[in-house]
């Protein structure tokens, strides 16, 4: 993998990931941009009466909402129209978001596209290019991971307009967080519970208990077990663990992520034949990693959640009342029908 790092017009770091070592990427940004977004621009506030931290970021209502395609920010510039990545071709890019929620002393925001190619989805890469992506999302977690007052690393994808996406192109995001995220928070606190009362690894014996019971496990690999959890929250949700317990992405040994690709691509083209629709079905892929440091990091497992939205092929899940409201979960598909339907859809 070769990576190449250069400026926006504005300030703002561009990173271009290559499988090969031929392509010339730092082809310069040439518009006439305002500087980029400030610490001051952003601020991460304390509930009082819940813990949790909030980020208030004002500065973004004026972010860029559904262009057209002939004026997509993601796509490579052109001859008269240059776009937030200079360079004419590309296969990986990652730049720091031009309306980050995280800036300066509240963290940092990055965008990641997968392809140049507007049309495309993730679903539609080939295996070499979705490495490509694994291999950006491990060196943006090590390197982001190692910046000071970073906590935590979160990479993700939101796919469809269902979701809230406001850009068509093919893209995840990286944030990087100086705070420990309240999801994370409770993870480890179960877990540092689990571990004082029984010594053992709760995260361990989920999988293994999926592995060994069977009904809701989707795929099993050599080095990956995906499967529906048995207190899904979403119609259709997927948990996708390494075999071998890691805390992140950096720490995926050779024989996992090369069979990552594969389980992957295999995982989110099911999600597609889902229900019988011609457009893509809406998805959020969110990978959970340890926090960079402190106590529970080595008991934390790595691990993928991919979930739609959509629960029927005209019905989307909304979170009403009781989620919203509560945070009580009303799920309308059992997890055990739900994996049953993502068996179902497997490439034959």
């Amino acid at each position: 993998m070769k990576r190449t790092s250069t400026l926006l017009a504005d300030g703002r770091e561009i990173l271009y990931y290559d499988t090969g070592d031929g392509a010339a990427r730092a082809r310069p940004d040439t518009r006439p941009l305002d500087a980029s977004a400030t610490a001051s621009s952003s601020e991460v506030r304390r509930d009082p009466l819940l813990g949790d931290r909030v980020v208030i970021a004002s500065h973004r209502q004026g972010r860029t909402y559904h262009p057209p395609a002939d004026d997509c920010p993601l796509c490579p510039s052109t001859e008269g129209r240059a776009s937030e990545i200079p360079a004419p071709d590309y296969e990986v890019a990652v730049f720091e978001n031009r309306f980050p929620s995280l800036v300066g002393d509240t963290g940092r925001c990055e965008v990641v596209c997968f392809t140049p190619d507007h049309l495309t989805s993730f679903a539609d890469l080939d295996e070499d290019r979705a490495a490509l992506v694994l291999a950006a999302w491990s060196d943006r977690t090590a390197e982001l991971s190692a910046r000071e007052g970073i906590q935590q690393v979160y990479c993700f994808e939101n796919r469809g307009a269902e979701i809230g996406v406001t850009l068509a192109h093919a893209h995840g995001q990286i944030y990087a967080f100086t705070f420990v995220t309240p999801r994370t928070t409770r993870m480890l606190a179960t877990v540092a519970a689990h571990r004082a009362r029984t010594g053992g690894n709760l995260f361990d014996e989920v999988l293994a208990g999926e592995r060994n019971e069977g009904t809701r496990v989707v795929l099993e690999a050599e080095h990956w077990t995906a499967f529906v959890p048995y207190a899904a929250r979403w119609p259709y949700e997927v948990h996708i663990y390494p075999r071998h317990r890691v805390p992140d992405l950096p720490a995926l040994g050779d024989a996992a992520r090369a069979e990552f690709p594969r389980v992957y691509l295999e995982l989110l083209r099911r999600f597609d034949r889902l229900f019988d629709r011609t457009e893509p079905t809406p998805y959020v892929s969110a990978w959970h990693q340890a926090p960079v440091a402190g106590e529970g990091r080595e008991d934390f497992a790595l691990h993928l959640e991919l979930f739609t939205i959509r629960r029927t092929a005209d019905k989307l899940k909304y979170l009403a009342g009781t989620e919203s409201g509560m945070e009580a979960y009303m799920n309308d598909v059992r997890p055990e029908d739900a994996a049953a339907r993502l068996r179902e859809v497997a490439s034959t």
